[in-house]
């Protein structure tokens, strides 16, 4: 059995692909869909040497079935937040400490020590539904620091206690849907210096769309920051990339991006090409690892990654309306 030590151990590519390929082996005799789905593309997973041979398990499937490796009964269940009348998917978390391991570490690599930072949480579409991952996170982030809250509509009293915080000269994270950030520097406008704003997108239907690169200029206007931090993260993953400037992304160590091309989807390109955003997340080891979402991006020399747009006739989520220019 792979443990979370193993996982979140992680220091170079050796032994990402070394970690990789022994949880696509657990995944492949363990997980009853995703087992399936290899023979019925007639993958043969004892001929599978290199983590660019693995395929990847389209995330429709999370809306149309249990996504479990193992058999373990589940601990909590995410649910997509998509819009009315669509099909939403379903995480099935068998074992919390994975989640609550990959967000500690996660965090401590991005930002610190979450003792250092009070966090402001603007996320009212999430907070007013059942089984949202985002809003499981930001409770664990709070719980950790201790300081912040929960603010839904309340942008009076944001505002003063984030010109408080400031006062007393702690650093911040505000992190906010995009519409209800917006809101916010419709009312106020402020010079933040010690708080990071932080978007996790999603305008779902409140506000015309715009380029990320257009909301981040809003935002940094509004809130007198010199860069907009994202959070790139859903319902069928247990870990999150995060980006400080220019919506270019980073991912934790046991986390990777591939890019594969959209002729054809077992095939991946090179960097600079934009194609099908395909994801690694090994956090998700009692689920499914290995994942061919709907966004399309591409990889920097870097290995950054930008959110480019999303397929056509793919399901407009919550979390992922806001697009940069291709």
């Amino acid at each position: 059995m792979i443990s979370k030590e193993e996982i979140f151990s992680i220091q170079n590519q050796d032994e990402f692909n070394q970690t990789a390929l022994k949880v696509f082996r657990f995944q492949a005799e363990n997980n009853g869909v995703y087992a399936n789905f290899l023979r019925f593309l007639n993958f043969n997973p004892n001929e599978i040497h290199s983590v660019e041979k693995i395929p990847f398990l389209p995330i429709r499937f999370f809306k149309e079935f249990e996504i479990i490796s193992g058999n373990q009964k589940p601990e909590k269940i995410f649910t997509s937040s998509g819009t009315t009348g669509t099909q939403t998917s379903q995480h099935f978390v068998t074992d919390l400490s994975f989640y609550r391991e990959s967000l500690a570490h996660s965090f401590h690599h991005f930002y610190g020590e979450f003792k250092d930072y009070t966090i402001f949480a603007l996320l009212p579409s999430y907070l007013e539904r059942e089984g949202s991952s985002l809003i499981d996170m930001v409770e664990f982030w709070l719980e950790n620091s201790g300081r912040g809250g929960f603010y839904l509509y309340n942008h009076d009293a944001l505002f003063e206690d984030l010109i408080q915080n400031e006062k007393e000269g702690k650093k911040a994270i505000l992190i906010g849907v995009s519409f209800a950030l917006l809101g916010f520097v419709e009312k106020y406008q402020m010079k933040l210096k010690n708080t990071i704003v932080m978007e996790t997108g999603g305008m779902k239907g409140r506000k015309p769309e715009i380029t990320r690169e257009e909301l981040h200029q809003i935002l940094k206007q509004g809130f007198g920051v010199d860069e907009i931090h994202s959070e790139y993260g859903m319902t069928e993953l247990l870990s999150q990339a995060y980006s400080k400037g220019n919506s270019r992304f980073q991912t934790p160590n046991w986390m990777k991006i591939l890019i594969r091309d959209t002729e054809d989807p077992l095939s991946f390109l090179a960097n600079e090409k934009t194609g099908g955003i395909n994801v690694i997340d090994l956090a998700n080891l009692n689920s499914c690892s290995f994942i061919a979402t709907d966004d399309l991006g591409k990889i920097h020399s870097d290995n950054s990654f930008e959110i480019l747009g999303r397929f056509d006739h793919s399901d407009i989520r919550g979390c992922n309306l806001m697009v940069s220019d291709v």
